[in-house]
C-alpha cells in the first residue's frame, strides 16, 4: 500500500498526496488562526487549547499530543526556546516577545507539520530580521525540492542564504524529516552542509522543512521537562516549517494555504 524507494523513503501516488493536502490544511488553517489570536498576555496553553479545538473540530487528531509522551497539541517556544517548549500557563506572553508555534495533525492517516514565528506586539527589530532569514531560509530550502536534486541541497540552500545575511546559529542537532503515515519518518534533513549528497529527489516524496536560527551561538541545550531546547547564551531563535512534497511541476507547499504559489512564484517556479 506504500510505496518506498531504495532508500525506504515513502513515495505517495496522486491520490495519497491529496490526502496529505487535506491533513496539510488543517495544520494550515491552525496555524492562520493562531496567529490572528496571539497577543500579549496570553499563555502559551491558551493557544493550546485554541489549537486542538480548531484540529479536532475538522475531524482531525493533534499528533503531537501523547507522541513519546509530549502533553500538548503544539509546540510553543518563547524567546530563547528553540523548539519543543510545552505549553503551560507558567508565563505570559509580554509585548516584545516571540513565539514559535509548531503544529501538527493528522487526517485519515496522514500527517501535516508546519510552524510559524510570531511576534507579540512590537518587537526589536533585530528580531523582525531574525524571523524575516528564517522564514526566507525555509523557502530557499523548499525550492530545491525539485525532482533530479539531491536531499543534501535543502540544507545548503538554508545555510548558504543565513550566512549571507550576516552572523547568526544553526543548530546543528536539529532538521527536517520525512513526513506521512507518520509525523517523523526517514530521512532526516540537515539543515546545513554540501550540495549534490545523499538521495536524489523524487516524485512523490514529502519532507517536512524546517529550519532553527538563532541571535547567538548555534549551540543549544534541553531543559530538564527532556523536551525544551533552548540556546546556551539566552539569545532569541526564530523557527519556521513547511511539509512540502516534490512534483514534477516542483514542490508542492502542503501546508500553506495557497500551496506555496505566491513566495514559490518569487522563487521562479
Amino acid at each position: 500500500m506504500f510505496k518506498r524507494n531504495r532508500h525506504g523513503i515513502q513515495i505517495k501516488s496522486a491520490e495519497q498526496l491529496e490526502k496529505m493536502r487535506a491533513a496539510g490544511l488543517v495544520v494550515g488553517r491552525t496555524l492562520d488562526l493562531l496567529k490572528r489570536s496571539v497577543e500579549p498576555g496570553m499563555t502559551p496553553l491558551d493557544l493550546d487549547v485554541i489549537a486542538e479545538k480548531a484540529i479536532r473540530d475538522e475531524g482531525a487528531i493533534p499528533s503531537f499530543k501523547g507522541y513519546q509522551g509530549f502533553p500538548a497539541t503544539i509546540c510553543a517556544s518563547v524567546n530563547e526556546e528553540v523548539v519543543h517548549g510545552i505549553p503551560t500557563n507558567a508565563r505570559k506572553l509580554r509585548e516584545g516577545d516571540v513565539i514559535s508555534i509548531d503544529c501538527g495533525a493528522i487526517l485519515e492517516g496522514w500527517h501535516g507539520d508546519s510552524a510559524v514565528t510570531v511576534p507579540i506586539g512590537e518587537v526589536d527589530p533585530k528580531l523582525t530580521e531574525l524571523m524575516r532569514i528564517t522564514e526566507e531560509a525555509m523557502w530557499r530550502g523548499i525550492g530545491a525540492l525539485t525532482v533530479g536534486r539531491h536531499l543534501s541541497d535543502i540544507g545548503y540552500e538554508v545555510e548558504r542564504y543565513v550566512k549571507s545575511q550576516g552572523r547568526y546559529g544553526i543548530p546543528q542537532e536539529y532538521g527536517g524529516h520525512g513526513i506521512g503515515t507518520e509525523m517523523h519518518m526517514d530521512p532526516w534533513i540537515a539543515n546545513h552542509g554540501k550540495p549534490g549528497r545523499g538521495p536524489a529527489l523524487e516524485e512523490g516524496m514529502c519532507l517536512a522543512i524546517e529550519p532553527m536560527v538563532n541571535l547567538g551561538t548555534d549551540r543549544t541545550r534541553v531543559l530538564s521537562d527532556d523536551w525544551t531546547v533552548v540556546t546556551v547564551d539566552g539569545k532569541q531563535s526564530a523557527h519556521f516549517e513547511h511539509s512540502v512534497a516534490v512534483t514534477h511541476n516542483g514542490p508542492w507547499v502542503l501546508t500553506a494555504l495557497d500551496g506555496g504559489k505566491e513566495r514559490l512564484a518569487q522563487l521562479g517556479f
